[in-house]
């Protein structure tokens, strides 16, 4: 997933933020499967993967250990377990308190 960051003044910026499993596909450049779940982690380096358009993030390790596999026969098997797992917390973020209260700002 992704979305357009907020507008600003410089031209640096990316076209858009990536989150969930477009966040991660860059670290499995690289990463040949089959593959288990501690080599995934080991090849990868254990990145901080974006979920949320706000920024949150979760280890991989964290979300491979919340999928229901221990190994992973191709890139879209991983991607397909790992996606619900994204998904759910980003609905959980966005159900926060603090997630409620920054829709109402105007900013």
């Amino acid at each position: 997933m992704g979305v357009r960051p907020p507008t600003g003044d410089s031209t640096d910026d990316p076209d858009t933020l990536a989150f969930g499993i477009a966040a991660l596909d860059p670290h499995l450049d690289g990463v040949e499967f089959p593959v288990t779940a501690e080599e995934l982690v080991e090849r990868t380096g254990d990145p901080a993967v974006p979920y949320d358009a706000a920024g949150s993030e979760v280890r991989l390790s964290e979300a491979v250990a919340e999928t229901r596999s221990r190994r992973f026969e191709s890139e879209r098997r991983l991607l397909d377990e790992l996606h619900p797992v994204f998904e759910e917390r980003r609905e959980r973020a966005s159900l926060s308190v603090i997630a409620r209260l920054r829709g109402l700002l105007p900013f």
